[in-house]
Parts: C-alpha cells; sequence; structure tokens
C-alpha cells in the first residue's frame, strides 16, 4: 500500500500529527493494534473494513464510510479490505477534544460513525475527497474541513492538557504526574479530570501509552533484542509488570513479538509505526 501524509499547518498541526491517504493492496489484512498514543478520524472510500475487540464481550463492527476513534487502552484486530482507499487523521490524544464536542470518555475504546458526531456531513466529505485528483489535493480538501472544524480558542482545560500533554509525549512518558500537576499549579485530581474530559483517560495512563510506544519504536528486529535493558530505558521497572503489560499490549510475549516481527517486517513507506502488527 502507498502511505502518502503531512502535517498541517498551524494552528491544526497543536492538534494533529499528520493527514494521510492510504491506498493499494495491503500486503497483510488483518492487524494487530496495540494501544498507541492518538486517536483517529477515517474517512472510507473503498469497502468495509472489519474490526475485532480483544475484549470478548464487544461484538465485532462493519465499518463503512467514516469513522471516528478515541484513544484505545486496549488491543483491537483491524482487517483491511482486499484493496484500500481511505484518508485519514492521527490526532494527538488530546487532538480530538476541539473537533467534536463531546467529552472524550464517550470515544474511549471505541469506534464511532461520523455522522453520529457531525451531523449528516460523511457523505458530502467522501465526495469532496473522492473527487479529488492527486494525494496533494485530497489532502489540502481534507485539511479545509478540519480548519472548519476547530473550535477556537480551545477552553483553558484543554490548554491545561495540551501543556501537560506535550510534556509526556516529549518524554515517552517519563515525567512524574505529580511533576505535571505540580507545574502547572493544579491539583492531581484537577488534572485527571481535565485529561478524562479531553483525552478519555488519566495522565498516569497516557503515560503508560507513551512508554510502551517508546519501547515498540525502539525494538529492531534485525539485530538481538535485550528486552530488560529496552524495558528499563523505556521506563519500566519491574520486569514482571513489563511482560504482563507488553503480552496485554500485543497478545504475545517479547520473544514472540520478535519473532513476528523478523519472520513479517513492517512495511516500507510507512510511518514509523512499529506498533501495528500483522495477525499471526
Amino acid at each position: 500500500m502507498e502511505y502518502v501524509g503531512r502535517v498541517p499547518a498551524p494552528p491544526l498541526d497543536r492538534f494533529i500529527d499528520d493527514i494521510y491517504c492510504l491506498t493499494g493492496v495491503p500486503s497483510h489484512r488483518r492487524m494487530v493494534v496495540p494501544p498507541m498514543p492518538s486517536t483517529h478520524l477515517l474517512i472510507n472510500l473503498g469497502e468495509p473494513a472489519r474490526l475485532w475487540d480483544s475484549d470478548p464481550s464487544v461484538p465485532p463492527a462493519m465499518l463503512t464510510d467514516g469513522w471516528f476513534m478515541g484513544l484505545w487502552t486496549r488491543r483491537f484486530l483491524y482487517e483491511y479490505p482486499t484493496r484500500v482507499r481511505l484518508v485519514g487523521v492521527h490526532f494527538k490524544p488530546w487532538g480530538m477534544s476541539p473537533f467534536v464536542g463531546i467529552p472524550a470518555t464517550e470515544l474511549r475504546d471505541r469506534w464511532v460513525p461520523v455522522d453520529s458526531v457531525w451531523q449528516r456531513s460523511v457523505d458530502r466529505i467522501r465526495n469532496q475527497v473522492g473527487d479529488a485528483t492527486s494525494a496533494a489535493e485530497t489532502l489540502r480538501v481534507m485539511e479545509k474541513e478540519l480548519r472548519s472544524r476547530l473550535v477556537e480558542p480551545p477552553s483553558r482545560g484543554l490548554d491545561l492538557v495540551q501543556h501537560s500533554g506535550g510534556w509526556l509525549e516529549a518524554s515517552y512518558g517519563a515525567v512524574p504526574v505529580a511533576a505535571l500537576s505540580d507545574a502547572a499549579g493544579v491539583s492531581g485530581n484537577h488534572l485527571a479530570t481535565q485529561f478524562k474530559s479531553h483525552v478519555g483517560v488519566t495522565p498516569k495512563k497516557v503515560a503508560r501509552i507513551y512508554r510502551f510506544a517508546r519501547l515498540i519504536l525502539s525494538v529492531d528486529a534485525l539485530r538481538p533484542v535485550d528486552w530488560s535493558e529496552l524495558a528499563l530505558t523505556a521506563g519500566y521497572f519491574d520486569q514482571a509488570h513489563f511482560s504482563k503489560e507488553f503480552k496485554d499490549f500485543t497478545g504475545h510475549t517479547p520473544t514472540e513479538y520478535l519473532a513476528l516481527r523478523r519472520r513479517i517486517p513492517a512495511e516500507q513507506e510507512f510511518p514509523p509505526d512499529n506498533g501495528p502488527m500483522p495477525a499471526d
């Protein structure tokens, strides 16, 4: 598949990591996606995709024209159609908040149709991006739509979350939550309440996901991997806790994950995101 993306111009870049087009035939249709520090908007121009939650009590979903996905705290399995054509937005963990106007807790670990959030909009958006004659034009159309949806100025609560979340992003979750609240001059409870409103989870859980992302991004499957050293560098000081979290987030032990990565390398031309992996 071909991935063409770009970082949007200010002020959207405060909330969005990139806007992208994804087209072509996937090398692997079924992908296990662990928790990663991002939320998503997907506009589908092709056949439906499928999604299975790792929570067996949640029924599988058929994803058709467009959907939002909040921050995920557990893994899920995503199945591409035989040929992919979609436009996506990678929001920062707090980045969806000024665009959707609903508490982030309502989107945590969920996929929600676009029309449930932006009333009677998905057909218009699909037509506009579908009529674009190039990837660059498609991205411009999507960026214009997002710019029109951005609520400015953001609430004071979102400013607080963005500032504190930026520390977590830059440190891959290494900044203690107490240091975040002290630096912001607010109580830990107030900071947690604002994070739940704009991210869907507490800052402690956001730090946990950033820490895991750092670990995954540091794995070089072409070289010997010292898991203990990687885990310590990423901020895991308890080996048993690291092993459990890794299995919870990926469905594999570290050894199994590395064997899978060596057998099925990540596709080239994709962003440096080694989290999602083919379902074995």
